[in-house]
């Protein structure tokens, strides 16, 4: 590969107003929809690709003003084979870039400091795409616009290679449909088939040898033959007289009857997921062809990729298995998703997160170099391969419980008056007081808001705020956490805030209908009304993903309100979703 887009900037384009992304030779952007995903790959088709698409609603748009440009800055670095920067371009490259487009930076690494702009030309009522090399690469700057203030467009210099070629696969993929395109990966390959002339010779020989065969076993065949060829006693045909030719008789056309067929069906009779991965591996056939005669003739080829949704239609195991078939694709590769099995095959380094914030569009990603490799095990282990779907969450709360992990959800459907699966809220229990921190950091990282909500003991208070000052996040713990009342756990909260009767009627909807009769429920309800503060907080503590949803389910419609901390926390989440 030999080269990278390393870093991508881009303002005034669509919802991407003041953004810079960082790559990899593979990334896989994660988020939830509308967050920019899509976008920045069209982002990279405008400088790699072609602007053809563009319209006036591509540029940036907010109530108060609108973009009148469209900017997109890319730094392109040279590389080693394990993906590693390097100081300078391979001489190749460099004699197809030229001096005139490789910059040196202050420690002598050279990188191409490319910039694309999109401006409406007024006269022509067309938007003229134009591609400047910059002199420097500047620190990029979070307040809007900076990046681009701080720079000159630079010298105008064309940036269209074909040795760099680019390739846009979109979510509404079909095989079936690239066999009918000529303008197709499938349909350029299979009008672009050749062979040597003796191979022409020796195919159509053997075609005519199977037509021969065809017609001469078939009574029907023949005898169309035969009376077809009464033609030449009205007509002065002095050629070769009527042919019934079951298969096309020219190689040239071999190509107009392709079908494909898989596990003895053709494709028309496989469903969506196995005609949208077939299409997707005829990109990578595609591609590699390409990359193969590049290197037979020792010279420079960079193909880059966008790929939405891979997944589209495709079981787990076959997404884990599409996306190391994607990531072997030569090149550079990037990939939006929706897919929690996608995310989780990918390295930690290969991840970006696209959150939108009021009207910015953030991306995150993990600092792999800031972390310790056990620390790297767990948020593998206790993050991505279980809790997948937290790429996509619009916030997050943590805890450490049983009975938050059943009651929050609960709580949460009461005070936001819908699912909170419509919310975009996820609950995650983290398995112990003590396991907060690779979830902050993991979010944190990802620009994905998060809260905690948390037991009050003294040990465990300790713990979670010494795991929120290591974490360096610059939250203030009054902005992300809250603690029930000093000492207490979730349970004794509930107590306290004087929601025991309810408690009882949890406790009544689970153990009557155990007892045998009438009179062994009554007896066992003024059982239970006798119960102490004590005695409940055994019960509930002794069984808590039993009672921690009928707790939640007694308090919602006693219509007493939520518990003071609960609605607390709501309330934080609430003012951040709505900000």
């Amino acid at each position: 590969m030999n080269i990278l887009i390393e870093t991508t900037r881009i303002f005034g384009f669509r919802g991407l107003n003041n953004v810079e992304i960082d790559l990899q030779p593979t990334t896989v952007l994660t988020g939830i929809n509308n967050s920019g995903k899509t976008s920045f790959l069209k982002a990279l088709q405008i400088v790699f690709g072609n602007s053809q698409f563009i319209t006036h609603d591509d540029f940036y748009i907010t109530d108060a003003r609108k973009a009148d440009k469209i900017i997109i800055d890319v730094k392109i670095i040279p590389i080693n084979p394990d993906g590693t920067q390097k100081s300078v371009f391979d001489e190749d490259w460099e004699i197809l870039f030229t001096e005139e487009r490789i910059r040196n930076d202050v420690e002598d690494n050279q990188f191409i400091p490319l910039r694309t702009t999109v401006v409406l030309d007024a006269i022509k009522n067309t938007y003229k795409t134009t591609h400047y090399i910059q002199q420097e690469w500047v620190s990029f700057q979070s307040a809007e616009g900076l990046f681009w203030h701080q720079t000159p467009n630079g010298t105008e210099k064309p940036f269209h290679y074909d040795e760099i070629p680019f390739f846009y696969i979109d979510a509404q993929r079909d095989i079936i449909e690239d066999m009918k395109a000529r303008s197709s990966y499938l349909g350029k390959m299979l009008s672009n088939i050749q062979y040597s002339a003796e191979d022409i010779a020796s195919i159509e020989g053997q075609i005519a040898t199977l037509n021969e065969q065809a017609v001469r076993s078939s009574d029907i065949l023949t005898n169309i033959e035969t009376t077809l060829k009464e033609l030449d006693t009205a007509m002065d045909n002095r050629n070769h007289g009527v042919d019934i030719t079951p298969f096309p008789k020219k190689v040239r056309d071999l190509n107009k009857g392709v079908s494909i067929q898989y596990s003895d069906f053709s494709m028309d009779y496989h469903g969506m997921g196995t005609r949208s991965w077939s299409s997707l591996l005829t990109l990578k056939s595609f591609i590699s062809i390409f990359d193969k005669n590049s290197r037979e003739s020792a010279s420079p080829f960079f193909p880059i990729v966008a790929i939405e949704e891979p997944e589209a239609h495709l079981h787990p195991n076959a997404q884990k298995k599409l996306f190391s078939q994607i990531a072997g694709i030569p090149g550079q590769k990037n990939i939006s998703t929706h897919s929690t099995y996608i995310a989780a095959s990918a390295d930690l380094k290969q991840i970006r997160s696209f959150y939108k914030e009021g009207q910015f569009v953030k991306c995150g990603y993990i600092d792999t170099a800031a972390f310790s490799d056990e620390e790297k095990r767990k948020i593998n282990r206790q993050v991505i391969n279980t809790r997948g779907e937290l790429f996509f969450s619009k916030a997050i709360i943590f805890f450490e419980g049983e009975t938050e992990e059943q009651a929050l959800p609960i709580f949460a459907d009461q005070y936001f008056r819908r699912p909170s699966v419509e919310t975009g809220i996820d609950f995650v229990g983290v398995g112990g007081y003590g396991n907060y921190l690779p979830f902050i950091r993991f979010t944190e990282s990802l620009n994905i808001p998060w809260f905690i909500f948390s037991d009050a003991e003294p040990n465990v208070k300790a713990s979670v705020i010494k795991q929120l000052a290591d974490s360096n996040t610059r939250k203030a713990e009054a902005d992300c956490i809250v603690f029930v009342q000093d000492g207490n756990d979730f349970e004794k909260q509930l107590l306290d805030d004087g929601f025991e009767a309810e408690v009882k009627n949890a406790i009544k909807k689970i153990e009557l209908p155990k007892c045998a009769n009438a009179r062994h429920a009554e007896a066992k309800t003024l059982e239970i009304d006798r119960y102490t503060h004590d005695e409940i907080y055994r019960i509930m503590t002794g069984a808590k993903t039993q009672y921690g949803p009928a707790t939640a389910y007694a308090i919602n419609e006693a219509n007493r309100g939520l518990p003071p901390k609960i609605a607390e926390l709501f309330d934080m989440i609430n003012a951040m979703l709505t900000h």
